[in-house]
């Protein structure tokens, strides 16, 4: 039984599950899907073209689904999509795809933690477990993977990509590819270690992050380009998923990764 609050503006034609708390002056639009259990606090907005997986919770404030702040966005009909468990704290807004990008569609993967005022324009995805520290901003088409954690009041430049269980540093400007299991930060913004923290958290054993630390140091430490480095590690390394992740992410980037940090620069990661 869903528990609607009568000074919500719920349209009839949105599609909404079992269990569902809905407060006080929020407003879902047409061709809204909410899976079951989500909670929607007062004054939140829920624009058309957007589906909620199971067990999210909106917080007063938050605008999910708006059009894109985009020119080249003529009145087509685009998407957000957004997983199970979503948490999206106050005054955050998540902004539909464009179609001028060829994607259409704005996604944020499950368990995923948005904090308070984040940004997340058009086209954007974000994966699996990220957590968004209050005030980041993700500029159009940046793609977040798993398990990344963005510090607060970071801003990345559109087109950038963050790796799986990368941290990012507050306040940093992201303006290349942070590459995955890294810890990035400082000004400008460069490599500065890898993510040993987090990737303790998460059950890597040591034998595997020692292995992602000398892939690191090949690449940056060894006075190797980027290119050369990659080749050193793929005939030096035996395949692995860590070691495949990297070397595909930074083939594959186009913006190129961040550089390392510079050494006189010793100063911590926030």
């Amino acid at each position: 039984m869903n528990k609607i609050h009568p000074l919500a503006s719920v349209s009839p034609n949105a599609k909404l599950g079992d269990n569902i708390e809905i407060g006080p002056y929020a407003f879902i639009d047409d061709n809204v899907e909410i899976g079951d259990g989500c909670k929607i606090l007062p004054h939140a907005t829920i624009f058309s073209y957007v589906r909620l997986g199971k067990e999210c919770e909106v917080f007063p404030g938050a605008v999910v689904g708006a059009i894109p702040q985009d020119l080249k966005f003529d009145g087509e009909v685009t998407y957000v999509e957004i997983g199970d468990r979503v948490t999206i704290r106050e005054c955050a807004t998540i902004n539909r795809g464009t179609k001028a990008s060829g994607k259409g569609v704005t996604r944020i993967g499950s368990d995923t933690l948005i904090m308070s005022y984040v940004h997340i324009a058009h086209d954007c995805k974000v994966g699996n477990h990220c957590i968004l520290v209050s005030y980041v901003g993700l500029a159009g088409e940046t793609d977040v993977d798993d398990w990344a954690i963005i510090g607060g009041g970071t801003k990345a430049h559109q087109f950038s990509k963050i790796g799986c269980h990368a941290m990012v540093g507050g306040a940093s400007k992201v303006n290349k590819d942070i590459p995955p299991y890294s810890l990035c930060g400082r000004e400008p913004i460069g490599y500065a270690g890898v993510n040993l923290v987090g990737l303790r958290r998460r059950g890597f054993s040591s034998d595997v992050i020692r292995n992602i630390k000398d892939i690191y140091d090949t690449i940056y430490f060894q006075g190797y380009n980027i290119s050369d480095g990659c080749a050193k590690v793929e005939a030096g390394f035996p395949p692995s998923e860590e070691r495949d992740n990297i070397l595909n992410f930074i083939r594959n980037s186009k913006r190129g990764i961040v550089r390392a940090c510079d050494s006189s620069d010793k100063g911590p990661i926030d």
